[in-house]
């Protein structure tokens, strides 16, 4: 079973996706640049949680 944080950063990083493009639609540069920020920080829940993944999956 993947890590939880995979799922909440996979799941971080396509509502960034969707309020970025919101943002361009409406042109809100804010909410365009949160959405950027969003997506980085579902990468790296995801990418941590691959990394507790791999050393669960080691033991």
């Amino acid at each position: 079973m993947p890590d939880h944080g995979r799922i909440e950063g996979a799941a971080k990083n396509l509502g960034g996706k969707a309020k970025e493009l919101a943002g361009k639609i409406t042109g809100d540069e804010k909410l365009k640049a949160e959405g950027k920020a969003d997506q980085i920080e579902g990468k790296v829940q995801n990418a941590v949680g691959g990394v507790k993944d791999a050393l669960r999956d080691k033991n």
